[in-house]
């Protein structure tokens, strides 16, 4: 499996000069039976990984525990604050623009780290450079290139996307069981109030059946190849 820490050295990155850094979100929750607690942080890593292999930016670090209060009915998953999670990235930004780069872009690998948009919104409005990427017409771009078959609504967690990027990545980390794993809640009205286990009983909502190890390729490389639109924004303003 690729490595989920940069090794690049701080003359590598004095060399590189990037003007844009890339901080993977990730989170520790469950994912059924068949995905590790650290999915999200693995499908964020994989992303910011992919865009630092084709342009010069700076790849951070990920945070690996994020907000995964929905989930906290499963063993082994973590959470932190909202707040805190808003603080992280502040301070983080603070520090990777005092060392060189003048944006951060927050690749963000959890659905439910609602308040990173408002960390980017707030960011902006105060003259901090900062983008959460991929956006949601991002990922509905790589899905329709990568041909899935189940909606984003439907395909929600652990389900025909994240299998797929598993798959083509680190096949390793998938535990037996996907391919009988499917479940269906398209509603989902009171999850906020309720949590996860309200709408699931194995903690997987999606078809992880239609996964495939192409599917993640071409997920990955449609969104890699959507970053750019992102990049023009800090590089040519």
């Amino acid at each position: 499996m690729t490595t989920l820490l940069p090794t690049a050295t701080s003359t590598q990155e004095r060399d590189r000069n990037a003007q844009v850094a890339i901080l993977p979100v990730g989170s520790f929750e469950q994912h059924g039976d068949h995905l590790p607690l650290s999915t999200d942080t693995i499908v964020a890593t994989l992303i910011a990984r992919r865009i630092a292999d084709a342009h010069p930016v700076l790849l951070l670090p990920p945070v690996t525990i994020s907000c995964s209060h929905e989930h906290s009915a499963w063993p082994g998953t973590v959470s932190i604050s909202a707040r805190t999670l808003h603080a992280i990235i502040t301070d983080v930004y603070a520090s990777v623009t005092r060392s060189g780069p003048t944006a951060l872009v927050v690749v963000n690998g959890h659905g439910g780290n609602y308040v990173l948009s408002n960390v980017v919104q707030e960011a902006n409005a105060e003259g901090r450079r900062m983008a959460l990427f991929p956006s949601r017409e991002g990922w509905n771009e790589a899905r329709a290139a990568a041909h899935l078959t189940s909606s984003m609504h439907e395909d929600m967690h652990a389900g025909e996307l994240e299998t797929s990027l598993l798959l083509h990545a680190c096949p390793e980390v998938i535990r037996p069981g996907y391919h009988s794993a499917d479940w269906i809640a398209d509603d989902r009205r009171h999850l906020l109030t309720k949590g996860m286990q309200a709408y699931t009983d194995s903690g997987v909502i999606g078809r992880p059946s239609l996964a495939t190890a192409e599917k993640g390729k071409a997920l990955l490389d449609s969104l890699t190849t959507g970053f750019s639109d992102v990049l023009d924004i800090f590089t040519k303003s």
